[in-house]
């Protein structure tokens, strides 16, 4: 990165399905959810706590009495969404509500289609909408609707059978911003070469390097560059598919050092049999086309065998 010039900057999104087991409690309301019908649960107190809490907030004993409550309440505070972000309840404007449903002891919180900012308020009455795909759990509550608004058809339940799962989908976007060391990395990539950073007091090479030595924790502004092959460490053999895999099981991952660092980098190893990988083994870089190069570490698709002979322990011992 020269003088005056801003650090590299990319969207980054992360995402996975969370799949989770509700147990009995939690099983019985989403059952009910399911079969459009609210459920909460007696507290030690008398309060019936909306959705169920599997714990006394006052005792902390287990609870287990569940009571049924109206699908109908009373906003109790709210705000307005004027800008929904993605994976809200809704893709147009709507309110955020605490609501204290008919029969219920505390109040929860979902969404209010009310059209617009004007028409929510403090004790207003609303009432579930009611999602077209139930067994989702929370979820096959689509929003809360003014009471009197004009009112659809509530879609028929399914079969009454217990929803034990529910899979959760979790996605985060960030705009990520890189170190000035993870910069000059990056850069370095996009012309085809493997740029490190030196630390001034322990001498040792980082690449990538976050700009600061975690040893010394000094600032590492000498660059170096470095090869493009160098040593197997360690390395595990990846046997089960995920969602987003982009090689057929199974395959290689495996920490590499190269050349002249101090740390290792994990990256795929290819070209061989999986068995065949092992500590000690020397490799080198396959590069994409240049055509397809960024400033991405994808620029490297992988890591090939180079035939020499393997590397002897003591020279990555520190660096397992």
């Amino acid at each position: 990165m020269t003088v005056g010039q801003a650090p590299l900057s990319a969207p980054l999104e992360v995402g996975f399905d969370y799949t989770r087991s509700l147990g009995p409690l939690l099983s019985e309301f989403a059952t009910a959810l399911a079969g459009r019908r609210l459920l909460g649960v007696r507290g030690s107190d008398g309060r019936v706590h909306v959705p169920p809490v599997e714990y006394d907030p006052v005792t902390a004993a287990p609870l287990s009495e569940l009571v049924e409550v109206a699908t109908a309440g009373t906003v109790r505070t709210w705000s307005w969404q004027a800008q929904p972000l993605a994976g809200q309840p809704l893709p147009h404007p709507f309110g955020w509500a605490l609501i204290h449903l008919d029969g219920a002891g505390t109040a929860m919180l979902h969404a209010v289609d009310a059209g617009t900012p004007d028409r929510m308020r403090t004790g207003m009455r609303v009432r579930v909408r009611w999602s077209d795909t139930p067994g989702n759990g929370i979820r096959d509550i689509a929003c809360f609707e003014p009471l009197d608004a004009p009112q659809a058809a509530v879609p028929a339940g399914p079969p009454a059978e217990p929803v034990t799962m529910i899979t959760a989908p979790v996605h985060l976007t960030v705009l990520h911003t890189v170190s000035p060391g993870e910069d000059v990395h990056l850069r370095g990539l996009a012309e085809g070469r493997l740029i490190g950073q030196r630390c001034p007091v322990c001498h040792k090479v980082y690449v990538p390097s976050r700009g600061a030595c975690p040893t010394c924790g000094v600032f590492t502004g000498e660059n170096v560059e470095l090869p493009d092959r160098g040593t197997v460490t360690t390395f595990c053999v990846v046997n089960v598919p995920f969602l987003g895999q982009r090689i057929t099981p199974p395959y290689v991952a495996a920490y590499i050092l190269l050349d002249g660092a101090d740390i290792a980098f994990l990256h795929l190893v290819l070209g061989c049999r999986p068995d065949e990988v092992r500590m000690g083994m020397r490799v080198a870089a396959v590069w994409r086309p240049r055509a397809e190069w960024g400033t991405t570490t994808r620029n490297i698709d992988h890591f090939r065998p180079t035939g020499e002979p393997d590397a002897p322990y003591e020279s990555y011992a520190n660096h397992l």
